[in-house]
C-alpha cells in the first residue's frame, strides 16, 4: 500500500515546473507525472468537480504502451492537506482491497512546492459520474455492508494513517476502547469548531458532561457484561455528495473517502443531518440492517445515532463558520446529557429544533476552493 512518492527521499519534490500538455488548463507539476506509470505523457488537464477543499482536474494521458488513460487528480495546501492526499489514497486503497471498483483506484499521492506553498495531491482513476441519481437501495447496502465486514488488521479502532472528514483531520490512534476511539475524534471537531466560532460558555460545559459521562455510558455500554462489537472499515464521510453513478457501468461509486476503523453505525451519523436528502429514508437503513444487525443494546441505536451525527454537524461548523450546524450540534449534546448525564448546570434540551421531530431540510452547498 505504500504511495510512490516524488523522490527516494519522501521529501518534497521542490519545482515550480510545469508539464507541458497539448491542452492545459490546469498546471500539472512534474512531479504528479512521476507517480504515474515512467513514459506517461499528458496530452490535456481541464477543471473537472466541485470541491470545497482541493482544487480538482481531469487528466488525460498517453501510457507507455500507447493506450489512454484519464486521472482524476486532487490538489491541496493548508491546513490538514497532507492527511487528505496521504488519506484517500490509503483510503481508497484498503476500500478496493474489500470491495473491488467501490470507490475510483488510487494511483498515489505526493507533494512539491508551488512558490512559498506546499501542495499535496492525490492521484486517482477518472469516473465520469451521474451526481443528480441516487443509488439503488437494495445493491448499495449490500456493498456497505460488505465494506464494514472488514475488520482491522490488529483487532483494534484507528486508521494507520491520518485521514479526514471534509478538511477536517481525524486523530485515529489505535485504541482497544471504541469510546476513547471516538472521543478523540469528537475532541477533534470541538476544537476545530472553537476555533472557527469562537468560545461558547453553554456550549463548552455541555460538551464536557458528554465527554466525561455520556460516552463512557453510551458507548462504553458496547463493550461491557459480556458485549463486543468489531473495529470495522468505514467510508468515513458517505453522504449524497459523496456518491455517484458510473456513466458507464451504471454503478455506484463513493468518492472523497476518509477511513478509519470504527463501530459501523458511526458511518450512519450524517445520515440524519439536516442536508440529508435520500439517505435517511427509512429503506437504506432497513436494507443494510438486514445484513448486519444493531449493535446492543439495540433499543438505544437511535441515540448512538443522535450521538454520531453530533460530528459531522460540528465539522460542517467548524468548515463554514456561523452556520446553523453549531445550535443543532448543541441541542443535540442537551438531549444526550439529559437521557444519560444530566446536570443543573445544563440548558435544556428544545424539541423544536431537533430535525428528528420536525423534519427541516437544509439544501448543502459546495462553493468551488478559488
Amino acid at each position: 500500500m505504500s504511495p510512490r512518492l516524488p523522490n527516494d527521499e519522501n521529501m518534497p519534490f521542490d519545482s515550480t515546473k510545469c508539464v507541458s500538455a497539448t491542452e492545459a488548463n490546469f498546471p500539472i507539476n512534474e512531479a504528479v507525472l512521476k507517480v504515474m506509470p515512467c513514459g506517461t505523457r499528458i496530452i490535456s488537464a481541464q477543471p473537472s468537480g466541485i470541491s470545497a477543499w482541493a482544487k480538482t482536474a481531469k487528466v488525460s494521458a498517453i501510457l507507455p504502451d500507447g493506450s489512454s488513460k484519464t486521472y482524476f487528480l486532487k490538489c491541496a495546501t493548508g491546513q490538514s492537506a497532507r492527511a487528505l492526499a496521504e488519506g484517500e489514497f490509503h483510503s481508497a486503497t484498503t476500500i478496493n482491497d474489500v470491495v473491488t471498483g467501490l470507490v475510483p483506484k488510487a494511483a498515489g499521492w505526493g507533494e512539491y512546492h508551488n512558490g512559498k506553498s506546499q501542495v499535496y495531491f492525490f492521484l486517482g482513476d477518472f469516473h465520469d459520474m451521474n451526481l443528480s441519481v441516487r443509488p439503488e437501495p437494495a445493491s448499495f447496502m449490500s456493498k456497505i455492508a460488505e465494506l464494514h465486514r472488514a475488520t482491522s488488521p490488529n483487532g483494534m479502532f484507528g486508521f494507520p494513517v491520518r485521514t479526514v472528514c471534509g478538511r477536517m483531520e481525524r486523530t485515529v490512534t489505535w485504541e482497544k476502547s471504541w469510546a476513547r476511539s471516538f472521543t478523540h475524534q469528537l475532541r477533534d471537531v470541538i476544537r476545530y469548531d472553537n476555533e472557527a466560532n469562537g468560545p461558547w460558555p453553554e456550549y463548552d460545559g455541555a460538551c464536557k458532561q458528554l465527554i466525561d459521562v455520556v460516552i463512557p455510558r453510551l458507548l462504553g455500554v458496547l463493550q461491557s457484561a459480556g458485549r463486543s462489537i468489531t473495529p470495522s472499515l468505514i467510508h468515513g464521510d458517505l453522504w449524497e455528495h459523496n456518491v455517484g453513478i458510473d456513466k458507464e457501468t451504471g454503478e455506484a461509486v463513493l468518492f472523497d473517502p476518509g477511513c478509519v476503523y470504527a463501530h459501523n453505525e458511526m458511518e450512519f451519523g450524517t445520515w440524519r443531518c439536516t442536508w440529508a436528502s435520500y439517505f435517511n429514508s427509512p429503506i437504506y437503513m432497513q436494507l443494510y440492517q438486514s445484513h448486519i444487525k444493531p449493535s446492543e443494546p439495540v433499543e438505544e441505536w437511535d441515540d448512538r445515532n443522535r450521538l454520531y451525527s453530533i460530528h459531522p454537524y460540528l465539522n460542517d461548523s467548524a468548515g463554514h463558520p456561523g452556520s446553523i450546524s453549531r445550535k443543532i450540534a448543541y441541542n443535540e449534546v442537551l438531549y444526550l446529557c439529559e437521557r444519560y448525564g444530566p446536570s443543573d448546570s445544563l440548558e435544556k434540551y428544545d424539541p423544536a429544533i431537533d430535525i428528528s421531530i420536525t423534519g427541516a431540510h437544509i439544501p448543502f452547498v459546495i462553493k468551488q476552493l478559488e
